[in-house]
Order: C-alpha cells, then structure tokens, then sequence
C-alpha cells in the first residue's frame, strides 16, 4: 500500500507540474490536523513520511522539566530519562506516537488539507510563472465575454482584456487564436490575475520582435512608438549596423513582415519611419506621409516647433480629425504646430529668407527619400487633397496682343515715369518683391 502511495505522488508530480517535496510536505501538514482532530491531549507533534518506502510515523514533543504542571506541554525528568537517559531539563522530549489508524473525520481533514496545499501550489507556480512576463506578449484562445471584458485562456489560467484595453471595434470569436500584452499581474486570494491589453504601445513593439529577427538580435532598434489602437501607428527605428536599412528590414520582403502584423491588429495601418538624432530631421520624417518645407524650433529647448508644409499639402500633414499631427507629436516628443505656406507667410512666422530657402529647397531641389509610408491610410486624400502639382498656378495667362509702335511709345514712357518715383515708394516695392515667389 505504500509503494501505491509513493508510485501516486510522483504521477501527481508529473500531472500536475508540482514538486513531490511540496506533496511530501503537504500531506504531513495534512497528517498533523488529521492527529490533532483525534489527539487533543497532544499539541507539539511532527510527521514524517519515508520518501523511498513510504512509512508514516508521528512523534510528540514535550518540554523536560523538574516539576510537570502541563501533562501537555511537559513531561518530568524521570520519565523522559527512561525514553533517553541523556534528556536533562530544559530539553525537548521525542517520543512516537502513530496510531493504529485515523477516524474517518481525521481522513477527511486530511484531505481537504491536501488538495488545498495543491491548489496553494498551483496558483503559486502561475504567479511566478507570469509576474516575470510583465511587459511581455502572451498567445491565447478566445473563451467567452464577461460583463464587456474579454476572457482569454492561457493553458492553465485564464487572464481577463478589460473593455477599456480592447481594441474598439474588434470583435473577438470564441476559440480564436489572439496576441496580448502583458500589463499586470496580480496575487489576489483566488488565484493570480492576469491583465492584458490589446491597445497598449508595447505590443506592437513586441509583435515586431516576434516577426524581425533583426530587431530581436539588436541590429535594427525600435526608438519610439505611438499608436492611436484600431486606426493607425508610427514606429520610429533605426539601425546600428551601417549596412542594414532599418525600415527596409521592418517592412519586408513585398511587405511581408508588416503584413502579418497589419493582419494580427486586423488591418491597423503601420508608418515605418527612420529614427533621426536631429530633432528636425525626425519631424521631417514623422509627418509622412506629407512633406514639409522646413521645420523651425519655438525655442531653445526644442519643447514645440513650426511646421510649414505646403497649401495643398495641409490636409493630409494634418490628417484625418488631427490623427497624423497627433501621432507626430506623440512620437517624437515635441508639440508640433503646423501651417501652411500662405499661412506663414501671411502672419509673419518666420523670417523671409527662410521662406524662400524653403521654397527653393521644397519645390526645385532633388527630393528627398520619403520614409516608408506604403500603408497610410487613403482616407487622407479627402476633401482638400490636391496632386502633387496642385502648387503650380493656373493656366498661363494670355500675354498682351501685339502692340503697335505707338502702344510701344506709351510703355516707355509710363517704365520713364515708374523709375523717377523709384527713390520715393521703396517700401511699396519691398512689399511687391517680397510676394514674389523664388
């Protein structure tokens, strides 16, 4: 019967993923209650359980003293020399005391002592099993909603997706396969609780490690991330092998790799935009799609910029309800103020002569690579939206008809009289020349 016993805690062992030890000393908690139900005259005993044979003895503990005045608790000098002559005062008597056998109560104390050890066990083995997955990704099945929070099951717990942590918009299906980021873990009386978001920044930084070995060996770096959950995200990466394109590297082969996390999020557009240690090059890049004809910080602390981009480019720099603006922000830390060309110009923003710099540079210069936009969204091309040369003027305007040599007198003669008053309406003609554009 006690090899059975032996042969049945280790099975336990394998079942269940708990030490035999914890078992072991589980059941001799157990045995100690069951004894005392039956033994109330004995308050200080042990047991102990033979690990290889299985044998159960039970030993009681009294103090040696020279006067008994708690059969309980002491026991006299004389008799505790009979069981050992070396005991003195002031030492602890041993002797065993297992019974025949345990009354059917004691039998039953007993093993509600146990399967409560077990389950102490278990909920501890997933609490430090998880509380060092904090900040990680988890993979789940989808088992049903509760009160609007979504219950995930992770194999031997289950974690709860708060309503305020789901993605808005997504409807999750019963036996569905889904991603979660690990916010908190808790140790509560009924078991560990574990919180995971599916809106949380750091799950897309998370599902890029998974998909991009280059970002899990170190060689491409995720700086920043900003995401508005459902609708769209900016990740911010750059590289720290000379040799190896960042975003290239994020986004694929064909796209594949954003693809996959493009279709994990359920069609969440993905920016991909190179990382910049010059703040303004890093404005520059996290406005794309749009291009901008210069960046100029506020102040000295670079807390807030402007942005000017041009006319027919305001819309989409902006985007849909503010998002890519906010997204900019969001991403590169800074408070980012945008306006258009005409808009500068008009309210005296900046100095002229960066407008014009910024003009010759945005409109006639060689461009720029553009960062990865392949998946922005095309609701930006929305009411206001105008092609790239939307900032040409409109048809050339008819010139003059052929005038004859008396038309031709009359023009030198007014040319004449604009040049004497030249001295005297400088200021006019400052103003003129400062709407002309490059």
């Amino acid at each position: 019967m006690n090899m059975e016993f032996i042969e049945a805690i280790h099975e336990l062992e394998k079942e269940r993923g708990i030490s035999a030890e914890v078992l072991f000393d589980a059941i001799e908690a157990a045995l100690i209650s069951a004894y005392k139900k039956n033994f109330v005259s004995m308050q200080n005993v042990k047991a102990t359980i033979d690990r290889q044979t299985g044998k159960i003895k039970v030993f009681a503990y009294k103090a040696i003293v020279e006067t008994v005045e708690d059969e309980k608790q002491e026991i006299s000098l004389v008799d505790a020399q009979k069981i050992n002559p070396t005991y003195t005062t002031d030492d602890m008597a041993e002797f065993e005391v297992t019974p025949g056998e345990f009354g059917r109560i004691a039998a039953q104390t007993a093993k509600q002592v146990v399967v409560q050890r077990i389950r102490e066990a278990e909920r501890g083995m997933i609490y430090d099993a998880y509380i060092n997955r904090e900040g990680d990704i988890v993979t789940g099945v989808v088992q049903r909603y509760e009160q609007r929070n979504l219950i995930i099951d992770l194999g031997k717990v289950e974690a709860i997706i708060p309503a305020s942590e789901q993605i808005p918009g997504e409807i999750c299906q019963p036996f569905d396969r889904v991603k979660a980021y690990v916010v908190e873990v808790k140790n509560l009386n009924k078991g560990p609780q574990i919180l995971l978001s599916r809106t949380h920044p750091g799950l897309i930084r998370r599902l890029f490690e998974l998909e991009v070995p280059e970002i899990h060996d170190g060689i491409v770096e995720i700086k920043s991330v900003a995401r508005e959950a459902g609708s769209r995200s900016k990740i911010a990466v750059c590289s720290n092998n000379s040799n190896v394109d960042p975003v290239g590297a994020c986004v694929g082969q064909r796209g594949n790799r954003v693809q996959v996390i493009v279709n994990e999020l359920h069609g969440e557009k993905m920016d991909i935009i190179p990382w910049s240690a010059d703040p303004v090059d890093f404005i520059y890049n996290a406005l794309s799609p749009a291009k901008a004809l210069g960046v100029y910080p506020k102040n000295e602390d670079y807390a807030a910029a402007l942005v000017v981009v041009p006319d027919h480019q305001l819309s989409l720099a902006i985007g849909r309800e503010g998002q890519n603006a906010r997204l900019a922000a969001k991403i590169t830390g800074w408070k980012i103020d945008i306006k258009s060309e005409s808009q500068a110009r008009n309210q005296s923003l900046y100095p002229e002569e960066y407008l014009i710099n910024a003009y010759q540079e945005g409109y006639f210069d060689e461009e720029p690579d553009e960062p990865y936009d392949g998946y922005y969204d095309e609701g930006y091309e929305e009411e206001g939206y105008e092609p790239e040369n939307a900032h040409q003027e409109g048809p050339e305007q008819e010139g003059p008809e052929q005038e004859g040599p008396e038309h031709g007198i009359e023009q030198e003669e007014e040319q004449e009289s604009s040049g004497q008053q030249e001295g005297e309406t400088v200021e006019v003609l400052a103003q003129q020349s400062t709407d002309i554009k490059g």
